[in-house]
């Protein structure tokens, strides 16, 4: 199945805690357009892609995005681990708290929990392609957000490699994309439903 490595693909090692800045990282773990999004639609679109092809680029970038995953997850808990009350007390991050305490909850920063709704498996290889490329821009716009936010630097270098991946995993697809339509032809543009055409 896999072989796991015991150890983050960026080291990851915040020293200051802050409250503020979890509240709007937690996005990327349980956003609409974060990592946790992200792994269950590529595994899940794998199911139905016709070439084996997009299947590995599927199932690599699915896999890589639950190791993002877990790096998202190390940034919000080192951000809040050892926190008191009155670091708590009048931030963004207290409602949060009052849910969830410091555990790590997949949520978007303005509080709305994961919801499938957030990706789309269509089975259409095509469709699916397009999705996945505006995922990852998506997901990339919002690390340049949070770029934007913060000025810890030992933040900032594992969000600068997360979106440096998220442009790389757009290339990725970006490729598959292209492999799908030169297998097209112009009647069978619709991949596998010939009865349009």
């Amino acid at each position: 199945m896999w072989q796991y490595e015991k150890r983050l693909q960026y080291p990851i090692n915040i020293k200051n805690p802050n409250p503020k800045l979890a509240q709007v990282i937690i996005s990327q773990y349980g956003g609409p357009d974060g990592e946790a999004s992200a792994a269950l639609r590529y595994l899940s679109q794998r199911y139905s892609m016709p070439y084996p092809e997009l299947k590995a680029i599927l199932t690599d970038v699915g896999t890589e995005e639950l190791a993002h995953l877990e790096m998202v997850a190390t940034i919000v808990h080192q951000l809040t681990r050892n926190l008191n009350e009155e670091q708590i007390k009048g931030t963004p991050f207290a409602a949060y708290y009052t849910d969830h305490t410091t555990g790590v909850y997949p949520v978007a920063a303005s509080g709305v929990p994961l919801n499938a709704m957030a990706f789309q498996v269509k089975g259409d290889p095509l469709t699916d392609l397009h999705e996945d490329l505006a995922a990852e821009q998506k997901a990339r716009s919002t690390y340049e957000n949070l770029l934007r936010l913060v000025d810890d630097p030992d933040v900032r270098e594992p969000l600068k490699f997360l979106r440096a991946r998220e442009i790389v995993h757009f290339q990725r697809f970006g490729e598959g994309l292209r492999l799908t339509q030169d297998r097209l032809d112009s009647k069978n543009f619709y991949a596998f439903n010939p009865s349009f055409d």
